[in-house]
């Protein structure tokens, strides 16, 4: 591909463009003229020895385009070439797939290009053999894969930075290359784009990838708004040209009259950064009125003040629109200043204003310091871009203190969230603080320290006394009061914080200070409840049943698992069902000759035999007589799932699912009326059973069309349907219907994950 072809991509706010069915020699030599451009070394053997490696690794292989596989390490490589980082970077880039894809393995790496390589690799290498249990395309279990390569990848980084350059090198040519994967894992690996790649992206400051993950990710995850905002802004683009350009000519003209050297551009912003607007100010694209920026790029900090008083003298500044980021930057270390106008013609437009210094770390962020130097510490970070990884030791600390994946997961999403805005305010010796829209003085306690947070009694915001619920203001200077005598946060305080660091450390204070309790506590539940049924629980306190058990619902050591029983969080009948399941499929009794003439002769003697009583829905209860049977409207059970009944007063046994919420938190004396059921065929083969299921999706047209007609091919009867659409344009949908079984259950559901939108669908569990 022409070089000029390349700068044109690079003037969009693009990395390098997809070679598509390329040669990959031609791709390879291509590569090689970017990492001579900014590199000094002219000895690229080990790039070539590297690329000659990957070739005969990956050349049985093919993408789901039908080109070589190698296409992809090659784009990859040349990504982290654009970015300038180091030959070690570049190779690993190339080899990041052998070990997952291919025979070759993590010794053949270090003994052919070093350690430093190997490690890069690994970092980025998925847990292939993360122990699942049979049926491992489970929701919970995709789940947990996702969580523990997460897990991994972040104790990687923490070790070497670059191997989270690589993985987002990775994605972003994935996401290039997305349109030949399956509509549903188009959804799948977008939506993971948009809520881990690129938040990573940001706040590593990297926004030559960031702004490209943003805009293919919302192509893919809102296809209609995307397209709807490239028509809009598309239309007149001759016209606002034109207006950016004269804008550009009359700022380079009086920027040059008051003698500062600068650079000057002007372009339209991206496409997700519209739609975050949209999205965040409930507003259409035609009141977006700052769909311009115009930058000014000089040589040094007092010019960027002197450039902003002569760009205040030629245009009317928008009250409130300025934003000075380089006395006070952003958590990722962008620095620029800020401010919005009115143009001659009326037109509102952005104006942007930094050195080249700092622009460079815009757009390379922590990238910038891998490339190269002549010092042999070259590759270390620099010592300042230490604030840039605060967020990654926060994350690390929750590795540790969680045991919980699911939890993990909702914590990390929720830190990484987009879509949030932030404030600014001061502690009292006037450092800075960053944290989401919303916080309070109890966020703004816990970013400081969690022990401050723990032992906050109050807090004075510009020296007046507030409550400690009080919401955040820009510029406000707060002053944490604390007391040795404080008995630590309030669990209300969870209903109030904003910030994902402080309700962890809440969490993290109630869990450790109650978690013996738990413990014990569940230690107890689980004795009680095996002595009640006559199971024996030392057999079941194996450790393959208790690892099990600790996959299933994502927990990573035994206490944790006791604690959430004891806390009310896990049911005890779940989890000894599940190890009983397992004992017994280990410990299948075969009967001796006489043992089965004995069990012949009590047969005959109904009064030995467990009274059982079995409705027409198919339940039989054990052990209680002359009950009626109903199913429970809050988790709607029906065949197939795991079951228990709960002697209702004056109403009979209602039947639960063993993980129904409302079952799970049962209080202590309650708990002694839950007895067994299962399952038996029905005396009525065409007996239905209700369903219920809670549909996520992002709201675009034909969307519930559409599901209707899932329902209608797999002949079901729906019996009620509720809507409603967030202001972020996210769908929840309430559907009941009836099917025979969990299996038939399980095929709707699969139908409706299919179609184009759905982002999630859950059971309801009470």
């Amino acid at each position: 591909m022409a070089e000029e072809k390349f700068e044109e991509i690079f003037d969009d706010g693009k990395m390098s463009e997809y070679h598509e069915f390329v040669n990959p020699e031609d791709l390879y030599q291509e590569l090689i003229q970017r990492v001579q451009k900014y590199h000094p070394s002219d000895d690229i053997s080990m790039i070539q020895k590297a690329y000659q490696t990957a070739a005969e690794a990956h050349k049985d292989q093919k993408r789901k385009s039908g080109e070589p596989y190698i296409i992809h390490p090659l784009n990859v490589a040349i990504v982290l070439a654009d970015l300038e980082l180091d030959k070690e970077t570049i190779v690993a880039g190339i080899l990041h797939d052998v070990v997952e894809d291919t025979i070759m393995k993590e010794e053949d790496l270090k003994r052919e290009f070093g350690d430093d390589v190997a490690l890069l690799v690994d970092g980025v290498t998925k847990l292939e053999k993360i122990p699942l249990s049979a049926g491992g395309d489970q929701p919970d279990e995709k789940l947990e894969m996702q969580a523990e390569n997460l897990r991994k990848m972040f104790l990687a980084m923490a070790k070497d930075i670059r191997v989270i350059l690589i993985k987002l090198a990775d994605r972003l040519h994935n996401m290039r290359t997305l349109q030949y994967k399956k509509p549903e894992s188009r959804q799948r690996i977008a939506k993971e784009t948009l809520e881990i790649y690129c938040p990573i992206a940001q706040r590593l400051g990297i926004s030559k990838v960031k702004i490209e993950l943003d805009d293919l990710s919302l192509k893919y995850l809102e296809p209609d708004v995307y397209y709807d905002l490239v028509d809009k802004i598309s239309v007149r683009r001759n016209v606002r040209e034109k207006y950016i350009q004269s804008i550009v000519d009359e700022v380079s003209e009086h920027i040059g009259n008051a003698g500062i050297k600068a650079k000057i551009d002007g372009r339209v912003k991206h496409f997700f950064s519209i739609y975050k607007k949209m999205k965040n100010q409930d507003k259409t694209l035609d009141q977006i009125y700052d769909l311009f920026a115009v930058r000014i790029i000089v040589d040094t900090v007092r010019d960027c003040y002197a450039a902003l008083g002569v760009i205040h003298e030629m245009y009317k500044p928008i009250p409130g629109r300025f934003k000075d980021y380089i006395a006070m930057p952003k958590a990722n270390m962008y620095q620029s200043l800020h401010t919005t106008l009115i143009g001659s013609s009326g037109q509102p437009f952005e104006i942007q204003i930094r050195t080249f210094e700092m622009h460079k770390a815009a757009e390379y962020g922590i990238a910038a310091h891998w490339k190269y130097k002549e010092a042999s510490d070259g590759k270390r970070v620099a010592a300042q871009e230490e604030e840039k990884l605060v967020w990654l030791r926060q994350i690390l600390e929750w590795q540790r203190d969680m045991s919980d994946n699911r939890e993990f997961m909702k914590l990390l999403k929720n830190d990484l969230d987009l879509f949030s805005d932030n404030v600014y305010c001061f502690t009292p010796t006037g450092e800075v603080k960053n944290l989401p829209a919303g916080s309070t003085t109890i966020d703004f306690a816990y970013s400081i320290h969690s022990a401050v947070g723990n032992r906050m009694v109050g807090a004075r915001v510009n020296d007046k006394l507030v409550t400690i619920d009080y919401e955040i203001n820009n510029g406000d200077r707060i002053e944490i009061i604390t007391s040795q005598n404080s008995k630590g946060p309030s669990r209300d305080w969870l209903n109030v914080v904003k910030s994902t660091q402080a309700k962890n450390k809440i969490n993290q204070w109630f869990k450790n200070e109650l978690k013996e309790d738990n413990i014990i506590k569940g230690k107890d539940l689980l004795s009680t409840y095996c002595k009640a049924r006559s199971v024996v629980l030392s057999d079941l306190l194996k450790t393959e049943y208790m690892n099990a058990v600790m996959r299933k619902y994502g927990f990573r050591d035994w206490d944790s698992v006791l604690a959430a029983i004891g806390h009310g969080a896990l049911k005890e009948g779940q989890v000894v069902n599940k190890m009983q399941d397992l004992y017994d499929r280990d410990h299948k009794k075969e009967l001796t000759n006489e043992e089965v003439l004995a069990s012949i002769a009590e047969s005959g003697n109904l009064a030995a035999r467990p009274a059982t009583i079995k409705a027409k829905s198919g339940i039989v209860v054990r052990g209680i007589a002359d009950l009626s049977v109903r199913f429970s409207k809050c988790c709607s059970p029906v065949p197939g799932d795991e079951i228990v009944g709960f002697v209702t007063r004056g109403r009979g046994i209602s039947i639960h699912r063993t993980d129904c919420v409302n079952m799970m938190n049962l209080p202590e004396m309650e708990r002694a009326r839950i007895i067994d059921a299962e399952w038996q065929a029905p005396e009525d083969a065409t007996e239905k059973y209700v369903a219920e299921i809670d549909i996520y999706a992002n709201n675009r047209n034909g969307l519930l069309a559409d599901i209707t007609k899932a329902l209608t091919e797999k002949n079901i009867s729906i019996l009620s349907l509720n809507t409603r659409i967030s202001r972020q344009g996210l769908a929840t949908m309430q559907v009941s219907f009836e099917v025979e079984s969990k299996e038939e259950l399980n095929r709707v559901i699969d139908k409706i994950r299919g179609i184009e939108s759905v982002v999630d669908i859950e059971r309801a569990t009470g």
